[in-house]
């Protein structure tokens, strides 16, 4: 009776309105159907008999013309993406319908040689999706109401992660108490591994998010999820943990290091074959304890000429000090002066492993010591002075 008797007061008061709003409700209806949801204008039945027309917000009216940009930007992409395939199957003379991204690497390495040593510095082609970064969806609707009761703090999705964190925290504070009240323990066989791994890197955490987020941020992340993984029931809620964490390419614990042998005078020695550097090829051998005698193709370290070659050879025993400690027999053959003592330095590093502890291991595999340098010199182009170099560009 009072929403009535309220509708009656409306439609005195305001009878021009309802004239309007009657000529037009038999027209606007079915249109309001159809423009919705990206409509300029909402209809809202406000009474019975009267309608009201309402604007969209400002932030929805902008968010829908920048959706509406990247959609045409990234067909544009897509569209592009695909004559590129095309024309690289058609290069190598394979089927474009069945041209995979492996099939795309391979060929732009043939067509594309390249010598640089950082991957992402060599050509490339990749779907639109991998090369633009992801645009959050519309937080609003067509009024501007948001969807997010965390929508104000200017990052949800973050602050929902962090809640989300909080929340599973607190489960497993209640399952300890419990388990403490009967007198069970937790069991230490499903217990968490995290030796290999680590919390998602800012970066990675932002492009999971679609948010930036301050130093600050990331570091409150980090301690929330810590305390997560610290609980002795940890395990239980293992999936959500392992959501957020990033293998780490460990070396040291992938590659098993060899156990050193014993010569005729009681030394411990340990020989690394194929120590490839460039076209050098050596092999080498350190003996354990030492004077810190170097002989390379039975000359000493005045075999090299040069002061960095020599810096070279004695980088890996002055970082792992092991420098006057052991002693050094090197054969190589094939290259130059710079390759030779980089193959003789990998070989040095790699048998020094025998001789240290596993901490001095994973410093040096930090520093580069282990991880051998596959660069070489980029070959002359065709067409062109050098492998970069062009012919001077005369007008006449």
């Amino acid at each position: 009776m009072a929403l009535r008797v309220f509708g009656l007061n409306i439609i005195k008061t305001n009878r021009t309105l309802l004239h309007n709003a009657v000529k037009t409700n038999g027209a606007s209806n079915s249109q309001a159907v159809a423009m919705a949801p990206y409509a300029t204008q909402v209809t809202v039945q406000a009474t019975p008999a009267a309608v009201q027309k309402q604007k969209v917000s400002k932030a929805m009216k902008a968010y829908l013309e920048r959706a509406n940009e990247h959609d045409e930007f990234m067909k544009t992409q897509h569209l592009e993406f695909q004559i590129g395939k095309r024309h690289l199957a058609n290069m190598m003379g394979a089927d474009a319908e069945t041209f995979t991204q492996q099939d795309i690497d391979e060929a732009i390495a043939y067509l594309f040689p390249s010598g640089l040593f950082d991957k992402s510095a060599r050509p490339a082609m990749r779907t639109p999706e991998e090369v633009f970064p992801a645009r959050k969806a519309a937080e609003f609707d067509e009024t501007g109401r948001p969807f997010h009761s965390m929508f104000y703090t200017g990052k949800p999705n973050f602050f929902q992660l962090l809640h989300d964190i909080v929340k599973e925290t607190h489960k497993l504070y209640d399952l300890e108490e419990r388990m403490l009240r009967r007198g069970n323990k937790p069991d230490e066989n499903q217990k968490i591994e995290t030796a290999g791994f680590q919390l998602l890197p800012k970066e990675q955490l932002e492009r999971m998010l679609v948010e930036h987020i301050a130093d600050i941020e990331y570091l409150n992340f980090t301690n929330t999820m810590e305390r997560l993984i610290s609980s002795p029931y940890a395990y239980k809620s293992k999936a959500f943990i392992e959501r957020f964490l990033k293998p780490l390419i460990d070396q040291s614990k992938q590659l098993e290091v060899p156990k050193p042998k014993i010569d005729g005078d009681g030394r411990q020695y340990i020989t690394t074959y194929e120590c490839l550097r460039k076209t050098a090829r050596a092999d080498v051998t350190v003996r354990l304890p030492g004077t810190g005698k170097i002989t390379i193709n039975g000359h000493d370290i005045s075999y090299f000429t040069d002061e960095q070659n020599k810096e070279q050879l004695l980088f890996p025993l002055s970082f792992s000090s092991m420098l006057g400690k052991v002693d050094v027999e090197a054969n190589v053959e094939g290259g130059g002066p710079s390759g030779q003592s980089g193959a003789i330095r990998w070989g040095i590093a790699m048998s020094l492993r025998s001789f240290v502890d596993q901490e001095m291991i994973e410093s040096m595999r930090l520093a580069g010591l282990l991880t051998r340098d596959y660069r070489r010199r980029e070959r002359k182009k065709f067409g062109q002075e050098g492998a970069r170099r062009k012919y001077t560009w005369k007008k006449r």
